[in-house]
């Protein structure tokens, strides 16, 4: 039977978001149909919202109501960290452990030549920037996903910021890099480990 043409475009409009295939997408759809006005409208508000009423941190590119956002407007964080991470799920991953301090930067993907994602489609820019014009101290923690394309991300960012670390160094400012430790497997993703997991990884941090 062919779909009613209003369901057929909620249908297809689920079917672009990630994980969602043709049978969730109807099952999803169905179930709207079965939720009261009022729950529906206030879905189609939030959705509305959600690119409205939100922006990027100016400085660590987090999603946020404000830029800055609350935590790098936190004068009591650690301004001698910088945990870079790959979405800003990452952020609230790591918020949840209650073992970090620092401020954070986020990248808005990893570096990806099979996609056409280069280093100058992600915000690695904003990040050196913040780096040569951190404090005098300053810890950079690569915390990109432990796959293939976030190690890649990784070994880039490490050679560029060790060409900033001998400039600065020399200077008598001393930048630290230290990308996380055990406790993540590879191919995971951080948005997905548990507070544990990642502040196993957090504490047992090495240098690169």
């Amino acid at each position: 039977m062919k779909s009613v043409k209003p369901l057929q475009k909620l249908i297809d409009s689920f079917q672009k978001l990630p994980g969602i295939g043709p049978r969730t997408a109807e099952r999803l759809s169905y179930y709207l149909l079965h939720v009261p006005q009022s729950e529906l409208d206030s879905f189609a508000d939030a959705l509305e919202r959600v690119k409205r009423d939100t922006v990027l941190c100016e400085i660590c590119k987090s999603v946020s109501e404000t830029s800055p956002c609350a935590i790098c407007s936190d004068r009591n964080r650690n301004q001698a960290q910088i945990l870079v991470v790959e979405q800003p799920l990452d952020v609230v991953a790591f918020e949840k452990t209650g073992k970090y301090f620092g401020l954070y930067h986020v990248l808005h993907g990893s570096i990806n030549p099979l996609d056409n994602i280069g280093p100058d489609e992600i915000f690695l820019d904003d990040l050196f920037s913040r780096i040569k014009n951190a404090p005098n101290e300053l810890e950079v923690i690569v915390a990109t996903n432990p796959t293939m394309e976030g190690e890649a991300t990784s070994m880039y960012i490490a050679k560029e910021v060790k060409k900033i670390i001998a400039e600065k160094n020399g200077n008598g400012r001393k930048i630290v890099l230290s990308r996380l430790g055990v406790g993540v497997p590879t191919g995971a993703y951080l948005e997905f480990a548990d507070e544990n997991t990642l502040s196993q990884a957090f504490e047992g941090r090495k240098n690169i």
